[in-house]
This record gives C-alpha cells, structure tokens and sequence, in this order.
C-alpha cells in the first residue's frame, strides 16, 4: 500500500534508522532554471538526500519553472519551503506547511495557512506541518524582518526547547531551528542538543553553516537534517558536495575547522 504521506515517511524513516540527511535549499531568485538538472544531478551524486525550494523574496516569476526544472532530474524529494502563499505549487513532491512558532505573528502562526490550505488540497500536495523557529544571529535576517517575528535568543536554548516540545503536541511533523540565510552564525549545538532531548520528531537544522564540519556538528548535537542554501550558490563551492554529505552522513568532518 502507498504510504499517505510518501514524502514525511520517508523523512521519519531516517530519523527513526538515525540516519542523518543533508538538504539543499533552492532559492528561485538566485538560481538558473537552465542549470538545475545539471546541479540536482551532480548534488545527489554527491549523496545529497533532498532538496527544498523557496525564498523570503521571490522577486521574480519563475517559481514553478525552477522546480520543472530539478524535476527533470530529481531522484530524490523536493519540497517547497514557502516563503508565503504565493510559493505554492502542485508540481513539488510535498510542501513545509509552516507555522512560525518562534514569533507571535498571528498570520505566521495561522493566518496565511487558512488561505493555503485549501490550494495545497485542490493540487493534491503532501503537507508537512512544521514548527519553524527563528534563532537570533548576529544580523537580522530576510525571514525574520519579512515575517515579523521576533527570534529566539541563541543564549537561551530552553524556550527554543520548550517551543519545540509545544509543536509536537500539537502534531506538528517536524521542528526546524533556523539561523537565517547568510546568517553570520548558525545555531548552537547545545540548542539543537536540547531541543532533540524532549522531541521524538525530525529536527531540521540551517542557516549560517559553511563548512563540513559546521555540519557533522548539527549531526553529533541532534539534528535529522541539515539544511545549506547560500554556500553553494556560489557555484566554486559546489566541489565540496561530498564533503558536506559525507559529514552530515557520518557526522564527522575529515579536515575540522574553526566553527
């Protein structure tokens, strides 16, 4: 029998086997819809196990075209991760459904959701609820000022833990700490570590991470799932694929730099 929710079983599967997963994030503003096959190709031969896509932004017009396009060549997920009711479509594998539980923003925590569901149901796209923190970094991020919402202090790793707690009680399907996109500093370990302590559900992790062992240290503090966007928008960087998915699949990195 098909699973009902192909795409979240298959991410509970790994976390419940301890197997670490490494995602990419797409963002359609900054991608070439021309050389994602070639990207999403090379990302999973590299062992990369997924991709989300989505933006703060999306200045431009080209959402459902970037995601036709890592289609084309996508062996594995590919998941919408919305930056608004506007980043919904049927042409994704399941959509992130969600809610800002980080901030008090009425529209973040359910408002924009009402307007969403009933589209995501008339396409048929797997919905993923998910309890999405903001943890403060040294800058303010596009997420957080888009949003309206208020992060986490990063020095206060139990209201991020009991947030966290408050989302799997609600049947929330996964919690996701994020540092924010190019955030000068990615989420503590000791964070993630308590967070994982009070949940059985996937924890994912991004925003800040920059280097392989930045990555296997999300793993060794708990995370299911690392998240990375902007470094490999820089295509020089794109040699080191390997070296993040094997960091994140082991969780050590063979060359430790300064996290």
């Amino acid at each position: 029998m098909t699973a009902v929710n192909p795409v979240y079983e298959r991410l509970l599967d790994a976390h419940r086997r301890e197997i670490p997963q490494l995602y990419l994030l797409v963002d359609p503003d900054k991608a070439d819809p021309a050389e994602l096959p070639g990207f999403v190709a090379d990302a999973e031969d590299a062992g990369v196990d997924g991709f989300f896509i989505g933006g703060s932004l999306a200045l431009l017009p080209r959402f459902e075209e970037c995601i036709r396009a890592m289609k084309v060549a996508a062996k594995t997920p590919v998941i919408i991760f919305p930056g608004g009711v506007h980043q919904i479509s049927g042409e994704a594998d399941a959509i992130l459904f969600l809610s800002i539980i980080s901030g008090r923003n009425p529209e973040q925590l359910i408002g924009q959701h009402v307007i969403a569901a009933p589209m995501v149901r008339e396409l048929g796209l797997e919905a993923i609820s998910a309890g999405y923190m903001i943890i403060a970094s040294d800058t303010v991020t596009s997420t957080e000022y888009m949003s309206y919402s208020k992060p986490i202090p990063r020095e206060k790793p139990e209201i991020a833990a009991a947030h966290a707690l408050a989302a799997e009680m609600l049947g929330m399907k996964l919690v996701y700490l994020e540092g924010g996109s190019g955030a000068g500093r990615s989420v503590p370990a000791d964070m993630i570590r308590m967070v994982r302590a009070l949940v059985d559900i996937p924890v994912v992790v991004g925003g800040g991470i920059r280097n392989p062992a930045a990555a296997a240290e999300k793993v060794a503090a708990g995370a299911s799932i690392v998240v990375i966007g902007n470094h490999f928008e820089d295509g020089s960087n794109r040699t080191q694929l390997r070296a993040f998915a094997d960091a994140v699949h082991t969780g050590h990195s063979q060359s430790i730099t300064e996290l």
